[in-house]
């Protein structure tokens, strides 16, 4: 499984896409620190406060995580759905399995490699911003390596299903289901705060019901809440803190312990249906 692993790593460095990621990761960086240094020096030229300036900075960084979150969705799928399914295509499969190897060994092989590729590009690309962020603007968010560390969950969540998709899918239908999923996780969460606020319970029932089925929405509040300011936290919640749970990029808690705990085996559980589906399928 680790041979796998490392081979993994070694063929998505040999296509460039490491290279890509490094690329777009530098690329991204200094068009976020471009970005907040125009927004931060016409502000204190319009004589606006630090403490609004910061406010305004902390919102930037959780509006930057979320199309980055969307980012990693699409990079997600493009890593893990030819990880399989592009053996599978191509007839690599047939050669690598002629060893003695058992399928699931390469399927975790493959997740393991791909997972490591990913989240090392979460992690580097994240840290990497937040701290160009906080160099220019002096505002740092409370909890950055906690928004870090969902966001890395939230992509291995992505990752795990187009994989799983992929052992049984072509890859690009793998990919496309994946990306969906991922829009529709995030449009049942906006949902269910909606709900919320409105007291439609079945509506947010439904809505919370899916964060289960798919927790990619719920580790997303995980990174807003390590992102956001706790003066923004107290504003929020003594004015209608009901209707502010509405907001999707907004969050008084982190995740629950036994979601998180869940999320983990949610991860465990598609890979052991994808390795139990793929040792029967007929190559």
């Amino acid at each position: 499984m680790i041979v796998i692993a490392r081979l993994t790593v070694r063929e998505l460095v040999r296509r460039r896409v490491v290279w890509v990621l490094a690329g777009l990761t530098i690329l991204s960086v200094a068009l976020v620190a471009w970005g907040l240094d125009r927004l931060v020096s016409l502000a204190r030229d319009d004589g606006t406060t630090e403490l609004q300036i910061r406010i305004g900075v902390s919102q930037v960084l959780i509006l930057i995580a979320f199309m980055f979150s969307f980012v990693l969705a699409m990079t997600a799928a493009f890593v893990g759905a030819p990880a399989i399914g592009g053996d599978l295509e191509s007839g690599v499969a047939l050669a690598i399995l002629a060893r003695p190897l058992r399928r699931v060994e390469v399927l975790l092989g493959r997740w393991l490699g791909s997972a490591a590729v990913v989240v090392a590009y979460t992690a580097s690309s994240g840290l990497l911003a937040i701290a160009v962020a906080t160099q220019i603007s002096g505002y740092g968010p409370p909890d950055p390596f906690l928004a870090i560390l969902f966001l890395s969950g939230q992509a291995l969540v992505l990752l795990t299903l187009t994989l799983a998709l992929g052992s049984v899918l072509p890859s690009i239908a793998a990919g496309a289901i994946a990306v969906v999923a991922f829009g529709l996780g995030w449009m049942a969460g906006v949902l269910a705060g909606v709900a919320a606020a409105f007291g439609v319970e079945l509506l947010g029932r439904v809505a919370e019901v899916s964060r289960w089925i798919f927790p990619s929405d719920g580790l997303w509040r995980g990174v807003i809440y390590g992102l956001e300011p706790p003066l923004v936290l107290l504003l929020a919640n003594g004015n209608a803190p009901r209707f502010a749970d509405a907001n999707p990029f907004y969050a008084t808690t982190p995740p629950a312990i036994p979601f998180v705990a869940w999320s983990m085996i949610w991860i465990g559980l598609v890979l052991g249906v994808a390795g139990w589906w793929f040792e029967r399928r007929d190559l």
